[in-house]
């Protein structure tokens, strides 16, 4: 019997290996130049104490950038992820202190379990309204999620009264505990938390029907509802499941700061953002991935790192360094996908 050309094993390796152009390796790359450049710069780089601090500091962003991408796959954009953190972090503590704490100051693991669900469930209440009135209005979602920025941050000051507030023990383990795999190594409990986001969403996006929905929702909404998908269910899914990331990632991020308060979270919309994109997701939907998120967390991670630890740079020129250098990868990562 012959065989076709399609079915040859030269073909299979061909196809295989089509995938792997340019604007696929630009962010490992970028990775790869970073690492080098810091493990120079900075002699300490390179060392067990860095990596625990990368992954503990890119854990509760890579959190929030895994709901993230969900949106930007099916073109959509959400401006609320820093506030509705926020918002949940200060309704957890605000639960805690006036609810759940007795006069000891602990409470039992139960009540525990309740001031960590509830506030991601009113996370999920948000999402789904940002969802309903941007398929309802058909306004751009970066409308309705900008009203919905400003909701959730004046309810979190409203409900604490700009007020630090304490947090469950165990959202404090969670943020700043580990695994010790060596006496010198501790693999932070946060990153395990966001490996399990990032599996969960790798799997939902590859391997089922709503995964393979949102990517047509993306790439193109006429063609997909035309094909029988209800692209705006997949909006509202999307926009929902982003908002309970932003919700986790804030408990994660105010666990690690030991106390939730109205400056956290300011920068984790535009930082978000940045690791989705930095990573090789496209802002206009259909293309990327939690594989791609994963290495722009990294990448932005160990930028933001490696930084402070460069001893000759000005502290006040680190910040203006980092948007330059983020600058130039994401526009180095769009060249490469217009010669796609």
């Amino acid at each position: 019997m012959n065989m076709s050309e399609n079915d040859r094993p030269d073909s299979a390796s061909k196809r295989l290996t089509a995938r792997w152009e340019a604007r696929d390796l630009a962010p490992l790359i970028s990775l790869a130049v970073l690492v080098c450049f810091f493990a120079i710069a900075a002699p300490g780089f390179l060392t067990p104490a860095t990596l625990v601090g990368i992954l503990r500091q890119g854990a509760a962003m890579a959190i929030v950038a895994a709901g993230l991408t969900y949106v930007l796959l099916c073109a959509e954009i959400d401006l609320s992820v820093g506030m509705t953190a926020l918002w949940s972090a200060c309704l957890c503590g605000w639960l805690f202190e006036h609810w759940a704490m007795g006069p000891d100051g602990t409470a039992s693991a139960g009540m525990v379990a309740l001031v960590i669900v509830l506030p991601l469930l009113s996370c999920l209440v948000l999402g789904l309204l940002s969802g309903v009135l941007t398929v309802g209005s058909r306004l751009p979602s970066f409308i309705i999620t900008l009203a919905m920025m400003f909701i959730a941050e004046g309810s979190a000051k409203y409900l604490t009264q700009s007020k630090m507030v304490k947090l469950p023990e165990l959202l404090s383990t969670i943020g700043n505990g580990g695994l010790h795999l060596t006496n010198r190594f501790m693999l932070p409990y946060s990153a395990m938390l966001a490996a399990a986001v990032f599996l969960i969403g790798h799997v939902v996006l590859e391997y089922t029907r709503f995964g393979r929905y949102v990517y047509m929702t993306g790439g193109n909404r006429e063609a997909a509802r035309l094909a029988g998908v209800r692209t705006a269910w997949i909006v509202v899914a999307c926009l929902a499941i982003c908002a309970v990331t932003a919700g986790l990632g804030g408990l994660v991020n105010s666990g690690r700061m030991n106390g939730a308060t109205l400056d956290q979270n300011k920068a984790l919309l535009l930082s978000a953002v940045a690791c989705v994109v930095l990573g090789g997701t496209s802002l206009f939907g259909g293309e990327g991935g939690m594989g791609k998120t994963a290495v722009g967390v990294l990448t932005f991670t160990v930028l933001r790192v490696g930084l402070y630890q460069v001893n000759w740079i000005d502290d006040l020129a680190r910040q203006l360094l980092l948007g330059i250098i983020l600058m130039v990868a994401l526009v180095i990562n769009g060249v490469l996908a217009r010669r796609r």
